[in-house]
């Protein structure tokens, strides 16, 4: 399988990165061919322009090279692999100005030209996968309803095929783990996508 792993965190020595390479390594393992986008490392401007404003509408809407080639890699996949940490309860900005920029008409949608119905356009998408942690427990991060998983597991599933399964991984309250849980929690991450 085709897996693409899209890492957005404002700080690339941050912990998320430990995770992204224990799932690639987990992947790779696995016998996956792994893509990463590491929006960080890429300098990837995650704020929508108002050229990419202008154009969200038309036939064409990505006006941006970098964005096109993400597009790109995302029509090529089978998997995507988000890995991100929580902030206030959702998606960091840079992961949902990705999914803004990248995940557009053409790319993860179709717009029925009448009735502007939509209907999904990741057909060849069959595992979803998101690894985040958390500064919260897991019963804060509920009563705030999680709107990073919501985002992942409704909004862009439904964007995939019919048979497409998810995968969540969370490590919780992070900042109060041990550097010996934290640890043990990204061999998990290896171990799990080992079996994607």
């Amino acid at each position: 399988m085709r897996a693409l792993v899209i890492h957005a965190d404002p700080d690339p020595a941050g912990y998320s990165t430990v995770l992204r390479d224990a799932a690639v390594r987990g992947l790779r393992a696995g016998g996956h061919e792994v893509d990463v986008l590491a929006l960080a490392d890429e300098g990837f401007d995650w704020r929508m322009s108002t050229a990419d404003r202008r154009a969200y509408h038309t036939d064409d809407p990505i006006v941006d090279d970098q964005v096109r080639r993400h597009a790109d890699a995302v029509r090529q996949a089978e998997a995507l692999v988000f890995v991100y940490p929580t902030r206030w309860f959702g998606l960091p900005a840079p992961m949902k100005g990705w999914l803004e920029r990248v995940l557009v008409t053409g790319v993860a949608f179709e717009l029925h030209p009448r009735t502007h119905r939509v209907k999904g356009a990741l057909g060849r998408v069959r595992r979803l996968v998101a690894i985040t942690t958390y500064r919260g427990s897991r019963t804060e991060v509920l009563r705030f309803a999680d709107g990073g998983r919501r985002s992942i597991t409704r909004t862009i599933r439904l964007t995939c095929g019919w048979r497409c399964r998810t995968t969540w991984l969370g490590l919780y309250a992070a900042p109060r783990r041990s550097e010996a849980r934290r640890a043990e929690f990204a061999r998990a991450v290896t171990r799990r996508m080992e079996r994607l």
